[in-house]
């Protein structure tokens, strides 16, 4: 409906305002097709931005790798990822509203060659900000956007259905342009794009494969605590595992290294212990010293936990207890022993990685024996370093091996893979699930947790084993069948309703022709040559 500039009002006034800063009743002056120009921009900037949030929604589940190369750069352990997400939702916000708001005045027959210089700036901004961090993703963490297209495995039948809406909605605006242009040349493009944009989103389901498209969902993946529950305690710390235990994890996943007298003990970050203890204040004058270049007497004397209180790494702080809160602050650096001891008394396997200091055989040989000592169940035990492999098959033949190499594990006659969920596709977790158990990492989010439990993952490896471990069934799953019927049915219901809109408009728009006064007619004498008189 055309809202009259006289009869506009306050919102007329208001969106002329925010728009262009005139605050005026008057009706402005447009240049010619400034509205198409204006609209293509604010359209092809707002879908700019709003892809770009989709893709740090979907990168969410890696914010800690964008955390952790921020860290090694600054020395500060921060959540940048948030900020980046939080901004980039102001952008896309700000953005999609500057549509909105001149579909608005588009509908008031206002124009729109009058925005601001403010807008101009922020959209100018807008673009190069978008552009930089698809950069930054293409040539600094490239992986990345293999998660990007396995979300589109996820999100695919429902980015889909919102195409479908958005044309219907956005089709009323298209045809009033074909039906007021009077170029033919003019009425040819805007029908040609918006039919070939029409087919493309209507036909996307062809190429779409989701393994939650199936007929029935195998079974629930198992958990393994990805340094215990970083979420609910401090990583690698006791305080950790035993909450991971608590949630029926099926393993525990930790990292060792081998302190400078030979004890093996629990740590991810092997350049420096900045970012999960206090050895800043401890010991400054070793504080970036690598880890391992510590005694046993030294580390155990390190507080594990306040960093924990103090940055809020997953903002879940406010969750904890009183009693949870005091339970973190002690927390310190753990031995391997003190590990094994809990997986025994548990009866929960453990898997972990021995950081790159520990390369040498003798190293392997301290852990080895450790695990040994600990009277733990062999089978309990998943060894995944593959340095050494051989000769820890020779003096523990009972440990289970989990490889990251498939090659190599047909070689050894093994049938336990460890890859990062998005090297490989869900595809070949499918085909392997049958003889091969795989294990992926990190698997955080719900979304992507769904996406390998409908590919027939066999575990994953989890900050988040209190929020999976509570999902009953997938996030979404559908019967083939089922999700084409309803495509079909959104297609079918999209057209008609673009037809009766563009045939609406037309009739509109000929009543309107034909209802408009004609201009009255003025009568000439006719000259017959007399003379005339005043």
């Amino acid at each position: 409906m055309v809202v009259p500039p006289s009869k506009a009002g306050l919102w007329h006034i208001f969106c002329r305002g925010v728009y262009s800063c005139d605050w005026s009743r008057g009706k402005t002056k447009q240049h010619k097709r400034s509205k198409h120009a204006w609209l293509c921009i604010f359209t092809l900037v707002s879908a700019l931005t709003l892809g770009w949030l989709y893709i740090c929604m979907m990168a969410y589940n890696d914010r800690d790798d964008v955390n952790w190369k921020a860290f090694i750069c600054l020395k500060k352990w921060l959540n940048w990822f948030m900020i980046v997400v939080v901004f980039s939702s102001l952008l896309a916000v700000y953005c999609c509203l500057l549509l909105l708001f001149s579909l608005f005045l588009v509908a008031m027959r206002e124009p729109l060659n009058h925005l601001h210089v403010i807008h101009k700036v922020l959209l100018v901004f807008s673009v190069l900000i978008i552009t930089a961090g698809l950069l930054g993703i293409t040539f600094r963490w490239p992986e990345e956007w293999k998660t990007v297209s396995l979300s589109l495995q996820a999100t695919g039948p429902f980015l889909q259905l919102g195409g479908v809406l958005a044309l219907t909605l956005l089709s009323g605006f298209v045809f009033r342009s074909y039906h007021k242009t009077q170029s033919k040349a003019s009425k040819v493009v805007i029908m040609g794009t918006f039919t070939l944009l029409t087919a493309a989103v209507f036909l996307s389901p062809l190429s779409i494969e989701s393994p939650c498209l199936c007929e029935r969902v195998p079974g629930k993946p198992k958990l393994i605590g990805h340094r215990g529950a970083p979420m609910l305690a401090p990583e690698n710390t006791m305080m950790s595992f035993k909450k991971s235990a608590k949630y029926g994890v099926f393993a525990f996943e930790t990292d060792v290294m081998i302190s400078k007298d030979g004890v093996p003990f629990l740590m991810h970050d092997d350049k420096s212990l900045r970012r999960t203890t206090d050895v800043q204040e401890q010991i400054p004058d070793q504080a970036d010293n690598k880890s391992s270049s510590f005694t046993w007497s030294q580390l155990e004397g390190l507080n594990a936990g306040n960093w924990f209180l103090k940055n809020d790494p997953f903002h879940t702080v406010s969750s904890l207890s009183e009693t949870e809160k005091a339970d973190a602050k002690n927390q310190s650096i753990p031995r391997l022993s003190e590990l094994l001891a809990l997986a025994k008394q548990e009866n929960i396997s453990i898997i972990f990685d021995l950081k790159e200091d520990t390369n040498s055989s003798s190293d392997t040989d301290y852990v080895i024996d450790t695990i040994l000592k600990s009277g733990i169940p062999p089978e309990l035990v998943l060894w995944l370093p593959p340095l050494h492999r051989k000769n820890v098959m020779t003096k523990a033949p009972r440990f289970r091996h989990i490889y990251d190499n498939e090659t190599e594990m047909y070689l050894q006659k093994g049938n336990q893979l460890n890859y990062r969920y998005n090297e490989m596709t869900t595809q070949k977790i499918r085909e392997l699930q049958q003889n091969v158990s795989v294990n992926l990492w990190t698997v955080n989010e719900p979304w992507l947790f769904s996406l390998m439990w409908c590919a027939g993952a066999h575990s994953v490896t989890t900050n988040a084993c209190h929020l999976l471990q509570s999902m009953k069934e997938p996030v979404w799953y559908l019967a083939p069948s089922t999700y084409k019927a309803i495509w079909i049915c959104a297609d079918v219901a999209s057209l008609l309703a673009m037809a009766v809109v563009f045939f609406l408009q037309r009739r509109w728009r000929s009543k309107r022709r034909y209802d408009s006064p004609s201009p009255p007619l003025i009568l000439q004498p006719e000259d017959d040559g007399s003379p005339t008189f005043p």
